[in-house]
């Protein structure tokens, strides 16, 4: 690494030249620098804004999971069949589906040998469990924190290797020249005051961008506030989007952010709401189920059929968040799961749920008492983690609401993670793996395989020096002068960041979220078109130190405004409601008549699963392109032929 600096509108610059820089510190992000380390890439850094920030260090669930190839147990199983298990997700591009299923193991029992404490039974077995869209027993888990102690044995290891770390740079700008990579532009978050070392550029010939999913466009949110994402500037440079439009919505408490499923809804748990003072209680799901067996055996399947799915609003348990969506959203209540009583503050006659929900409960010997009671059970952590965070569940409601949770989207890749753009490459949630299905817990495969892919790539095809700091200064500066601009153009005696941020995020909840009409959303998108027209003239911060502020609000907004165009292709190219969104179409079905004209909608038939939507963000306005997926590929796998490729360097990639 080679420090040199240079000077951009009166703006001393500190310019550091290098191979490749990885961006963010989750669990992807951590495992790409010790990838490249390990295959060879020895120059190389860790930027990010807080080392102690992001969804793998903060999130997590009842038991959140890790989505593999089955090691235990006599149930068959393969690559090929785990592949195909994630090309049917629908959208999914095949050769990045069989990536995922041959470097499972490989990822999986490296997290293992770090010291991620994933059960093994006494000989040995990571014995497995069904999770969500998974046909075996694939699933595995290291309790609440699994992603935390993914992060925190990666971190360990990338310390020990001494691989250098600049914490509290907030990267602002991706700088790039037609379809090549330069480097990068950051704001020194802890030095912002000093114009001298307010700004830091990277000159670099490869970016591994590992900084999760767009978390900061929604209001409601189960991702930790730490976490906001980075999509927008990516779209700004030029970087393909893929399939933005497939999320996963799910109800999540409030405060703290944490997914309330699996144990959480399974011991069922009593659903108030109340006006926004907290008075007028009422239990608002006993006004629409006719039958209360009925109301419990949805209530129990939400724990595992958690994510929100427009196939389960007739008949399945997504009609508890419907439910709940109306009392927050329409009704502008708040909703409250309790767990000191039973619904209808009765003792439950457990031979009224179905024959799952049932033989569950009885199996679990949780067939009595109080919810908290159930839950003290079946799952003692799961009460802990809500005591640490401040919120005792034994006397007080747990707020919650229908939560953006996970990107299926994000920034279109290749089978070696790499972009359109040459040397940039996503892993994690902010790159497109996902499609509009996916087995709970393939996200944290994802990221793993996608680092060590990327990591792979960059030190057998792409090692060397990058461009010289003069060439790289010349080429660079024009982007570098824009984004010092917006840091000119905001300095004022108020500060109104806060304000637009939040009346953003609460648009993009109501009108981009798991409910979607094509009037709201365009009137959204033309909202946000207008507030990155006017941002110079409308955003204002009274000091340098909020300028971390603008640039988020800035990247935020570019977020927005792409996932919201996304959304309006999507409709008008015939695209109708599945996965976690439902789209408003008067001239579909209503699948409960008590419900508003709202949830009238047509589901789609599944016929467009093998097309992907991807979308180029130029000059203010989004171009779609649609196009075929990439089928699971079926090579020549005899072994001389493959060994005699492997020998040959380079040949494999």
């Amino acid at each position: 690494m080679i420090e040199s600096s240079i000077e951009i509108m009166g703006y001393d610059i500190k310019v550091y030249s290098l191979n490749t820089v990885v961006v963010g510190t989750g669990a992807a992000g951590l495992n790409a620098a010790d990838r490249l380390l390990t295959f060879g890439q020895k120059d190389i850094a860790i930027v990010t804004e807080n080392l102690r920030a992001g969804t793998s260090r903060n999130t997590g669930s009842d038991k959140q999971t890790y989505y593999k190839l089955t090691l235990a147990g006599s149930e068959p199983d393969s690559v090929y069949d785990l592949a195909k298990t994630l090309f049917e997700g629908l959208c999914v591009d095949g050769d990045i589906a069989l990536c995922e299923a041959a470097l499972s193991a490989q990822c999986f029992l490296k997290l293992a040998e770090l010291g991620v404490p994933f059960p093994r039974n006494r000989y040995g077995q990571y014995v497995g469990y069904k999770t969500d869209h998974d046909p075996k027993r694939r699933a595995t888990s290291a309790g609440p924190y699994t992603s935390k102690y993914m992060t925190e044995c990666l971190e360990n290891l990338v310390k020990d290797k001494n691989i250098k770390i600049f914490d509290r740079l907030q990267v602002i700008k991706i700088l790039t020249d037609g379809n090549k990579l330069l480097g990068l532009l950051c704001l020194d978050v802890q030095n912002s005051q000093n114009p001298n070392r307010r700004y830091v550029a990277f000159n670099c010939k490869n970016v591994i961008y590992a900084v999760g999913g767009p978390a900061g466009m929604y209001a409601d949110s189960v991702y930790p506030f730490s976490q906001r994402g980075a999509s927008g500037i990516a779209f700004e440079a030029g970087i393909m989007g893929k399939n933005l439009t497939e999320w996963q919505y799910g109800l999540s408490s409030v405060k703290p952010r944490w997914n309330v499923s699996g144990t959480y809804m399974q011991v069922l748990p009593r659903f108030i709401s109340t006006d926004k003072n907290g008075n007028d209680e009422r239990e608002f799901l006993a006004d629409f189920f006719k039958y209360k067996g009925d109301m419990l055996s949805k209530i129990f399947l939400k724990g595992y059929q958690w994510p929100f799915d427009v196939r389960k609003v007739s008949n399945g348990s997504s009609i508890i968040d419907i439910l709940v969506y109306i009392e927050t959203c329409i009704k502008g209540r708040r909703v409250f799961l309790d767990f000191s009583r039973n619904p209808g503050d009765s003792m439950i006659d457990f031979s009224k749920l179905s024959s799952e929900a049932r033989d569950y409960l009885e199996k679990s010997g949780a067939t009595f008492g109080t919810p908290i009671e159930r839950l003290m059970h079946m799952n003692a952590p799961a009460v802990k983690f809500y005591k640490e965070k401040g919120v005792d569940l034994t006397s007080e409601p747990l707020e919650i609401a229908v939560c953006a949770q996970h990107n299926n989207g994000g920034l279109s890749i290749n089978k070696w993670w790499q972009t359109n753009i040459e040397g940039f490459f996503a892993a994690g949630e902010v790159s497109a793996s996902h499609g509009v299905y996916r087995p709970g817990g393939t996200a944290l495969n994802a990221g793993q395989v996608g680092s060590t892919r990327a990591a792979q790539y960059i030190a057998a095809n792409r090692k060397g020096a990058p461009a010289d700091s003069a060439v790289f200064a010349g080429q660079a500066a024009h982007a570098i002068a824009d984004a010092i601009t917006i840091g000119e153009a905001v300095f004022s005696d108020c500060d109104n960041v806060r304000e637009i941020w939040d009346n953003a995020a609460k648009r993009m909840s109501r009108f981009g979220g798991a409910i979607r009409s094509i009037e709201n959303i365009a009137k959204a998108a033309e909202e946000v078109r207008n507030e990155l027209m006017n941002f110079n003239k409308t955003v204002k911060v009274s000091s340098a130190s909020g300028l971390c502020r603008v640039y988020r609000l800035h990247d935020m907004l570019l977020s927005q405004y792409v996932y919201l165009e996304a959304m309006l292709d999507y409709v008008r190219c015939g695209g109708k409601s599945r996965g976690s969104a439902l789209y408003t179409d008067k001239n579909g079905i209503k699948p409960h008549d008590a419900l508003p004209d709202l949830f009238t909608f047509t589901l789609d038939d599944g016929t467009r699963g093998d097309m992907v939507q991807e979308v180029i963000y130029q000059n203010g306005k989004c171009e779609f392109i649609w196009r075929k997926v990439r089928q699971i590929p079926k090579d020549d796998d005899f072994f001389e032929n493959v060994w005699r490729n492997y020998r040959k360097n380079g040949n494999i990639y």
